[in-house]
């Protein structure tokens, strides 16, 4: 598989090298028969990234064809900047080599705020897409026409596959190395001891999204005091004097998700809070947090976290098993 990360400048240096270290991981790992091939590409002549460390690329134009992009995120954490290197020319002209490779089949990945970069392109509009957490506001506000879904980890949407914050890079590679050989992106994940993060929900801070629109800050406080009762969202848009399709709406543009969706969020937020934090029976903490049983927490937590009672008691649980299993793991 020819691979092209297409990197400008002020490219995030923890992203770039760890898109590069897991493709060279895998690579090492599969022995003379390694399936990609990897080109360090740029718009620019001369590349250089956030960190100022200079960037080895090739010019696009001698690319050809491949059959995977993969552009890395620029380094700007907050809107304003971002905003303003979203409207360099070089970010214009990396456009323009998207929208050509896109024509000819060519399938695009963006992880973090890389996806900003795709999405300028008017590419993923229709498309289903994730992105950096905290910038989900304005990753809605410039692009409507793309379904955010900022609490998953990876989507893949037609020919293009979009992943979460930061890290988000290195599960975007695995999920890559993953539809060439499960097996092989099983054993890089071991061997870069990485651990399964099917969402970004558990990194979220709630309150750096909510001060966006007060109206989702008053939801948030009210289901955080009734989190223990059935929910109601007829009884939640009465105590805030709103209508339940404002409420609605309003929680989409902020959050991204629904009441009833955020109310489940905040329950595991606070379930897992104590499991760690206290000795309190399954049951009796789900009680606490408004589930009926503890076996629906149980198939809960599985499903939004990947984890499981015991491992989010004993955080070290996961890790100390991987030791004793050692980096081979199923492959032994």
């Amino acid at each position: 598989m020819r691979i092209v990360v297409l990197a400008l400048n002020a490219v995030f240096d923890t992203g770039l090298a760890t898109v590069l270290d897991a493709f060279r991981t895998a690579g090492e790992l599969a022995g003379p028969h390694a399936p990609f091939e990897l080109t360090l590409a740029g718009v620019r002549a001369e590349v250089r990234s956030a960190q100022g460390l200079g960037v080895p690329v090739v010019p696009v134009e001698s690319c050809g064809v491949p059959d995977l992009v993969i552009v890395p995120a620029i380094g700007y954490k907050m809107p304003e900047p971002l905003a303003q290197a979203l409207a360099s020319e070089e970010v214009r002209d990396a456009g323009l080599a998207l929208r050509r490779w896109a024509e000819q089949g060519v399938r695009i990945a963006a992880p973090c705020i890389g996806a900003f970069v795709l999405a300028e392109t008017g590419l993923l509009d229709g498309h289903e897409a994730t992105c950096t957490w905290w910038l989900t506001p304005m990753f809605r506000e410039r692009h409507p026409h793309v379904g955010l879904d900022a609490r998953r980890m990876v989507v893949q949407s037609g020919q293009f596959v979009t992943a979460g914050a930061a890290l988000g890079h290195l599960d975007l590679a695995l999920w890559l190395i993953r539809q060439s050989s499960p097996e092989l992106a099983a054993l890089v994940a071991r061997y870069l001891i990485v651990d399964a993060r099917p969402s970004q929900s558990a990194y979220v801070i709630s309150d750096h999204l909510l001060h966006h629109d007060p109206l989702v800050a008053g939801f948030d406080r009210w289901a955080r005091e009734h989190l223990a009762k059935r929910f109601s969202l007829e009884a939640a848009a009465g105590a805030l004097a709103t209508s339940k399709r404002t409420l609605a709406r309003r929680m989409a543009d902020t959050l991204g998700k629904t009441p009833v969706e955020h109310v489940q969020d905040l329950r595991i937020e606070r379930a897992v809070h104590l499991l760690r934090t206290s000795d309190s029976s399954v049951e009796r903490i789900a009680e606490q947090v408004g589930y009926k049983d503890g076996a629906t927490l149980r198939s809960l937590l599985r499903k939004r976290l990947g984890k499981g009672v015991r491992e989010l008691r004993n955080p070290s649980f996961a890790h100390t098993t991987a030791i004793k299993n050692g980096p081979e793991g199923p492959f032994r």
